[in-house]
């Protein structure tokens, strides 16, 4: 059977920024037979996220995190329907999804590396398992349960950078959940502002791109900021830490303005910035939610408690076909995306 996979073309270097060309289509045979504990299944949604972007170098910096290999097939979250089974934990039909899903249209894994979803727990949204009620979504949840130290009804303040993305989207909403009273996004355009303010429930938002943030921060938040959700890093969060309460603290969830550099993670804060932190007793711990696995179950059926309750939107940018990997990508590093950038690989749902 011949079948389509993407594989890794070239290496945006350590101080360059991806394209799309660095990702290639080529097409490959599927053997016809699969072995005893496999599975067949094909591809419905393919992921990509920001954390990707260090495994397009050589060395990712990190030791969970293996780099892609060059000329070898990419992969990442994914959602897909079982159409052939030996494994005695799935059958024909059955929706799986692991976190190494090869970039192709049909894949043959071994069944011990998936996991069967259930599509009642996302209305039916398969994709969803890719983003709000998926690892996004448990990042956001379980990164402001460990480390906001929210208490509802003190009055606390948060601000989400990042506030329209995967991650950013979902974290302004569970923060009011958990009992913020003020909520903050920052994001890099108006449309995005709009749809904060006007569907996902912040209370405010700041485009980054036009006027002082620093200026409008004080003006938005005129009791400092309690909770700093930082999906960014850089200029846009030395403004938020400096003007952080005290004892106050950052959810370390992101810092994609910097991983185009070769900066250790989490990047070191402008000495000024630090000396801030300091001083003010502000938390700034790594937070990495593959450390948190035993929390994973009830944390997926709260997120979807509040989807089918209305009380958390989600918000998805889908770009359609294989072929669109590297596109999905690049738009996805540049903030083309609004909410979870999902690239869907065939709706056809049924066998």
């Amino acid at each position: 059977m011949i079948i389509q996979r993407v594989v890794l073309n070239s290496r945006p270097g350590k101080n360059g920024n991806p394209v799309a060309e660095n990702f290639r289509i080529e097409e490959v045979n599927l053997p016809d037979k699969i072995n005893e504990g496999q599975v067949q299944v094909r591809t419905l949604y393919l992921s990509v996220d920001p954390y990707m972007r260090c495994r397009m170098n050589e060395d990712t910096g990190t030791d969970y995190i293996t780099p892609w290999q060059l000329c070898q097939v990419v992969d990442g979250g994914g959602i897909g329907i079982v159409e052939e089974s030996k494994h005695m934990h799935f059958t024909k039909g059955d929706f799986v999804t692991s976190f190494y899903w090869p970039w192709q249209t049909k894949v043959i894994l071994d069944g011990n590396s998936l996991e069967k979803v259930d599509p009642q727990l996302v209305n039916g949204h398969l994709s969803y398992f890719l983003g709000a009620i998926g690892m996004p979504g448990l990042t956001s949840l379980i990164g402001i349960q460990e480390k906001g130290h929210i208490t509802a009804g003190s009055n606390q303040t948060m601000v989400v950078s990042g506030a329209a993305g995967a991650c950013g989207s979902l974290a302004g909403q569970i923060g009011h959940l958990m009992g913020c009273s003020r909520v903050v996004g920052i994001c890099g355009t108006q449309e995005k502002c709009l749809l904060l303010t006007s569907e996902l429930g912040f209370d405010a938002a700041i485009n980054y791109k036009k006027g002082n943030v620093a200026e409008q921060l004080r003006e938005l938040c005129p009791a400092g900021v309690d909770v700093y959700f930082d999906n960014v890093g850089g200029d846009i969060s030395d403004t938020v830490i400096s003007q952080m309460n005290r004892n106050s603290h950052i959810i370390l969830c992101g810092q994609i303005s910097q991983y185009n550099k070769d900066v250790p993670y989490p990047p070191p804060l402008p000495p000024a910035v630090e000396a801030i932190q300091k001083e003010r007793n502000i938390t700034r711990e790594r937070f990495l939610v593959l450390n948190y696995k035993d929390r994973f179950e009830s944390g997926i059926l709260q997120l979807s408690q509040w989807l089918k309750e209305g009380k958390l939107k989600i918000k998805e940018t889908v770009i359609n076909g294989l072929e669109n990997m590297g596109v999905a990508f690049q738009s996805m590093m540049t903030g083309g995306n609004i909410g979870k950038q999902i690239v869907c690989i065939s709706e056809e749902t049924s066998l």
